[in-house]
């Protein structure tokens, strides 16, 4: 019994170190709750699964790893006995763990994990909106897949099971809100806020809802303006530009925006790119004041 002691010991500490790599195959994090979330993906529901299947079969290990410390002096029978419960759930749970990350990775329209940005700006009636302020150690809204970090950026960080799971309004909704032609609710600080198209702004124009998306290919960057928003998916990049450049704006219909994302300003300025025709020549190039540094968000999350 003694000599099973240490073969237990190893294979306990060998699955811990490969539930550990499993994790963050799942998603680099043990999930945590994150704020305004009113869905969740199919990644997070085996995340979280995994997380549970872990402690549970922590919990057996370590118990019959005591029971062959208290009982090292019975026969060979109930010393196989003992070293098949160290080992089945070892087996199990990383059989479990493993097969479902294939699963995802196979399976996803994403061919597995990836690290995607898209830069927003929400806007109703000329005042600037921004999400409810992440808490907590997690410091994002939104899923562990799906989420922003209060930064004006949307990130899409871990595997893509279906395209439209990275549509705007997926989004919108990943982080408690919505977004339709009709309008959108946008969770912030002060609370809900919501518009519908025909709502009416503080100057007296009637308000609808517009949204406005920069691309960017070959360093040229255009502008349109999207018909049906919510099922808009996000280009796949992970630096912005070439990643979209979202303006999300209730208030006067028209057809063109002059708003643009901080860091297609910057790259405007340095002259990495450049617009596609002068119509499309942003007027102002003076950052917005929840500006980030460049650094920390192309280079950082």
């Amino acid at each position: 019994m003694t000599k099973l002691l240490p073969y237990s010991i190893f294979i306990s500490t060998f699955y811990y170190l490969l539930s550990a790599t499993s994790i963050l195959a799942h998603g680099g994090e043990v999930p945590e709750e994150t704020e305004a979330v009113a869905m969740t993906t199919l990644e997070d529901s085996i995340r979280s699964t995994s997380i549970k299947v872990v402690i549970i079969a922590s919990i057996i290990i370590l118990a019959f790893i005591v029971l062959t410390v208290l009982l090292k002096h019975f026969g060979e029978g109930l010393k196989k006995f003992l070293f098949a419960g160290v080992v089945i759930p070892t087996i199990a749970a990383t059989l479990y763990m493993v097969g479902s990350t294939l699963y995802l990775n196979f399976t996803s329209s994403s061919g597995g994990p990836v690290h995607w940005h898209a830069d927003l700006e929400i806007w109703d009636c000329g005042n600037k909106l921004d999400f409810v302020d992440p808490q907590g150690i997690s410091n994002k809204v939104g899923t562990s897949t799906f989420h922003e970090h209060n930064d004006g950026r949307i990130h899409i960080e871990g595997v893509v099971k279906e395209k439209d799971e990275a549509s705007l309004g997926k989004f919108f909704k990943f982080v408690g809100g919505s977004l339709s032609t009709d309008g959108f609710e946008v969770p912030t600080n002060n609370g809900q806020i919501t518009r519908h198209n025909n709502d009416t702004c503080q100057n007296g124009d009637m308000g609808t809802l517009q949204v406005f998306v920069y691309q960017t290919r070959n360093d040229v960057f255009n502008q349109q303006k999207l018909n049906d928003p919510a099922s808009y998916v996000l280009t796949p990049e992970g630096n912005v530009p070439p990643g979209d450049c979202i303006i999300v704006e209730f208030g006067k219909e028209r057809e063109k925006t002059d708003k643009l994302c901080n860091f297609y300003k910057l790259k405007v300025k340095t002259g990495e790119i450049k617009p596609a025709s002068e119509f499309e020549q942003p007027t102002d190039l003076n950052l917005n004041e929840s500006g980030t540094q460049e650094e920390d968000l192309n280079h950082g999350n």
